[in-house]
């Protein structure tokens, strides 16, 4: 199990980014959540398994309408006590 916080740059905002990624984590069993930044970002934590954050880091970039040209990735600690994904803001 991982757990990572993930800043996306490029064209995520107003393009169904935050219900996207809602869905694919759904669909993959991760937990975490996705928020708008003010500064034209989405800002996403999401734990699970390694293979399964590849897979939703994949099928996000390969999103109709979004458009991610670069991210900022950091590793934390895993939160034992989350059970969902949740869209933030």
């Amino acid at each position: 199990m991982k757990r990572f916080r993930i800043r996306f740059f490029g064209r995520v905002q107003g393009v169904g980014f935050r219900w996207t990624a809602y869905h694919i984590a759904q669909g993959l069993d991760l937990t975490g959540w996705v928020e708008n930044e003010f500064d034209g970002t989405v800002l996403c934590e999401v734990q699970g398994e390694s293979a399964a954050v590849d897979g939703f880091l994949g099928k996000l970039n390969g999103s109709r309408y979004i458009r991610i040209d670069d991210m900022d990735i950091k590793e934390l600690a895993l939160d034992e006590s989350e059970r969902c994904f949740d869209i933030r803001g």
